[in-house]
């Protein structure tokens, strides 16, 4: 009941996946910051012990499978329902449910934005989650599916967004924006090091694709890697 020839069609499966996705996202050779790099290196700044908290779409995707996790009960997610805004209340309540824990949010510009008044919950309760904004400028996911199946046609997805360092700092948290690449180590360890709440906001690649996908309609045989 080991199933070897099964299994090793998806080891080839993964090994084509790893080659073509997953080291590109990991370690990238571009210029730009890559939002796996971010959440793979945030992880591995908490041991791969902390909490991890999503709100919803491509950053949603992009967390869920790069932070890694030793222990149960450490994923909260809203799954495929798409509700953005999700992830800030959720990561309040997963802080005070288990205030002994490291809780990391991981959202969006756009789904930030829809739930910015909880800020004022985190300052009135000093409740210390650190939330990382990846920042593209665009809403990612309506516009990825725009760019593959629509031209490029791209309407209401691109994001003219405030200061976020002002808003945070308006709300007594901890805050730093990042751009280069080498500044990411030393600013996460400085988010961590932090003991209340921190808004690290990280300038990603504005035009990033999360692969594999299986468009709409279409078969697994279908699937894309591009």
């Amino acid at each position: 009941k080991k199933h070897p020839k099964w299994l090793a069609e998806f080891q080839a499966c993964y090994h084509i996946e790893y080659q073509e996705i997953i080291e590109k996202e990991l370690f990238p050779e571009a210029p730009f910051l890559r939002m796996g790099e971010v959440v793979h290196l945030v992880s591995k700044a908490y041991q791969d012990n902390a909490i991890l908290v999503t709100d919803v779409g491509q950053q949603q995707m992009i967390a869920s499978r790069y932070f890694h996790f030793t222990q149960s009960r450490s994923l909260v997610t809203s799954g495929g329902l798409g509700t953005m805004g999700f992830g800030l209340p959720a990561a309040i309540g997963a802080k005070i449910g288990m205030p002994e824990r490291e809780v990391c949010l991981f959202v969006g510009d756009g789904g930030f934005q829809m739930n910015l008044q909880e800020l004022g919950t985190i300052f009135q309760s000093r409740i210390p989650i650190k939330i990382i904004l990846l920042n593209n400028n665009y809403l990612g996911m309506v516009r990825q599916w725009q760019e593959l199946f629509f031209n490029k046609r791209y309407s209401f997805t691109e994001m003219i967004n405030p200061d976020f360092g002002l808003i945070a700092r308006g709300n007594d948290m901890g805050y730093e924006c990042v751009e280069n690449r080498t500044q990411l180590p030393a600013a996460i360890a400085r988010m961590k090091k932090s003991t209340k709440a921190y808004l690290l906001e990280v300038k990603v690649e504005k035009e990033e694709n999360v692969f594999p996908m299986i468009p709409a309609g279409a078969s697994v045989s279908e699937i894309r890697l591009e």
